[in-house]
């Protein structure tokens, strides 16, 4: 993995950034301590705990990582980067802001699989997007990393400072390496996540068969039939097709008992 410095330059890596290694003057305490840190991400998380709680966390360790002004979470959703989690800046724009893969600083380092630092004059960066769903953000530096899983982009982590910022290799070696450590667990999160959705939606088809099962059988109709009648009835009362489907099967069972 390559990354970009302030000088436009840059320093390639095979596999995952090393940590930078301390300072004498500091005696080796920054370097453990940055062990420690790593080693607390990796226990937190492998354990189990909710897809959105997943991105907070990974929001609360970049920043814990590098203080700015904002810190934006991107999800890879088909051809779109999807902003899924987000710190001190426009939380409505979480889940609604998307873009292209190549789009943008964002999209450019989702492509190429490779962190992108701008100390300063971030806008002025030939691969920066301004947007209009954001009008006052105009940062002046920006760190952008891609989350990976097995070499495959799910995502990427921006790190923005209003003010000038020139990010320490310590900095951008620690974000990418939250970036490796946390996009397999991402992937699993949203795949236990599409798996709970999948389970919803064959219960929602469940409820719904047996209720035109009660219809068709109580009132003499027609499969297609009963359907519109639940299609219609979930318009009318504007509830959905599960809540009017539970209803039916209820009220034929409350028939069935007092019978």
């Amino acid at each position: 993995m390559g990354i970009m410095t302030t000088s436009g330059e840059w320093s390639v890596h095979s596999g995952p950034p090393s940590l930078v290694r301390a300072d004498p003057s500091h005696g080796g305490t920054r370097h453990g301590a940055d062990v420690v840190f790593l080693h607390v991400i990796a226990s937190r998380m492998s354990a189990e705990v909710p897809f959105d709680d997943v991105l907070n966390e990974i929001v609360d360790f970049a920043t814990s990582v590098v203080k700015g002004d904002s810190c934006f979470v991107y999800l890879v959703e088909g051809n779109d980067l999807v902003l899924r989690a987000s710190k001190n800046s426009h939380p409505e724009a979480v889940g609604n802001l998307k873009l292209k893969l190549g789009q943008g600083i964002t999209g450019w380092v989702a492509k190429h699989r490779q962190p992108v630092v701008v100390a300063h004059n971030a806008a002025l960066d030939p691969r920066f997007r301004f947007f209009n769903e954001l009008p006052e953000d105009r940062f002046e530096a920006f760190l952008s990393v891609p989350l990976l899983s097995r070499g495959r982009v799910v995502g990427v982590i921006n790190l923005q400072n209003i003010a000038a910022h020139d990010y320490t290799e310590r900095e951008i070696s620690l974000v990418s390496t939250v970036g490796f450590l946390v996009g397999a667990e991402i992937e699993m999160a949203r795949l236990e996540k599409e798996k709970s959705q999948l389970a919803d939606r064959l219960e929602v088809r469940k409820l719904v068969e047996r209720a035109k099962g009660i219809l068709q059988h109580d009132l003499k109709i027609s499969e297609q039939e009963a359907y519109l009648m639940l299609q219609r009835q979930s318009q009318d009362r504007r509830k959905s097709m599960k809540d009017i489907a539970e209803a039916v099967t209820l009220s034929h069972a409350v028939k069935r008992d007092w019978s």
